[in-house]
């Protein structure tokens, strides 16, 4: 129920709670009591993906969580089989770093007519032309650009910034309990033009998810270091809505209420805001990863906020603060119990 922390044993120190599970073992128990057989998320491998073995993963945090859900992971290198498995209810793809291949690509498009449900976050650096022309089928173009910020740290100096500030849209039921929360993608992230006019005929819905913060522009030459460029065109763009995060349905309905076997795709074009080091920071992103993969499941009515991840309690104080809290602990501290001492033993002679 707990991970303990046992590194002051050596110093006479009792172990510490470092990570309590108890909520999530608790949840998990009630939805493998309610569903029974455990869903199958496909791990898509073979293109220096993060691994899922613990230990090395990057991901172990999204990967506990997610198996809590009454889900388990199974790896699948699309050069080692013939057709996903049937049992494989959906696949998830986490920032690729080399492209599909031909054969590869053609089990995703067959799984997909086939009613399945993918979840993609593409890492912006990758050069994936396959995977894009997919989504680009789909209505969603990944542009060749990255998002930037101008952020002011004095009177007259600005600072420029990639990491990227975007809050949730409640439209969708992926979104629906995060809506107008912030999170924070850190690393590069592009920007995803959605069309929804080119494939409405195909019966395909677009939505977006999640939003850059106003004040963002998505730069084209994001290779220079031409400052006065990025202020420029810093200027011309910086108040377009720019979407990182897309939800794609074929043939399903658009009443929350129907549930219906249609194909689903959740895109993101950031793929290291799922890393441990940022979810432990910024769990807004666990709790997207979470609602993404029930919505595929079409488990929509166990979408909500996942368990919060415990932290230690640390304080940053100034100097001036450290000395302060030095003649408190030294001096004003001993000095309570003397006076109380002395008054009493005035009392007494009086």
């Amino acid at each position: 129920m707990a991970d303990l922390d046992q590194s002051g044993m050596a110093f006479g120190e009792g172990p510490r709670v470092a990570a309590f599970k108890g909520e999530q073992a608790i949840t998990s128990a009630m939805i493998d009591l309610v569903e029974g057989k455990k869903k199958t998320l496909g791990y898509v491998t073979g293109h220096k993906e993060p691994a899922l073995t613990e230990g090395t993963s990057p991901i172990t945090v999204l990967k506990t969580f997610i198996e809590n859900e009454n889900i388990k992971f199974q790896e699948l290198n699309l050069l080692d089989v013939n057709a996903i498995p049937a049992d494989v209810k959906a696949v998830m793809i986490v920032g690729p770093q080399y492209d599909f291949s031909d054969r590869e690509m053609k089990l995703l498009r067959d799984l997909w007519d086939k009613q399945g449900r993918i979840l993609l976050l593409l890492d912006p650096a990758a050069k994936t032309p396959n995977l894009r022309g997919f989504l680009n089928e789909l209505g969603v173009k990944v542009n060749n650009d990255r998002l930037m910020v101008f952020l002011r740290t004095g009177i007259q100096e600005l600072a420029l910034t990639r990491d990227v500030q975007a809050r949730f849209l409640g439209d969708s039921p992926v979104t629906k309990r995060l809506a107008d929360v912030r999170a924070l993608f850190l690393g590069g992230t592009s920007s995803l033009t959605l069309e929804p006019d080119r494939v409405r005929a195909a019966n395909i819905r677009l939505e977006p998810l999640i939003q850059a913060e106003k004040g963002y522009f998505a730069e084209k030459d994001y290779n220079t270091d031409d400052q006065a460029k990025f202020q420029a065109d810093a200027k011309q763009s910086s108040n377009v809505l720019l979407t990182i995060g897309a939800a794609v349905e074929k043939g399903g309905s658009a009443d929350q209420r129907v549930q219906m076997n249609s194909p689903r795709l959740v895109v993101v074009s950031n793929a290291t805001f799922v890393e441990d080091n940022a979810i432990t920071q910024d769990q807004q992103g666990l709790d997207f990863i979470s609602g993404g993969v029930n919505w595929l499941l079409s488990r929509e009515q166990l979408i909500g906020i996942a368990p919060k991840i415990p932290k230690p309690l640390t304080f940053s104080l100034s100097e001036e603060a450290l000395r302060r809290l030095r003649w408190i602990v030294l001096v004003f501290m001993p000095l309570v119990p003397a006076v109380i001492g002395t008054l009493v033993w005035w009392q007494r002679r009086v």
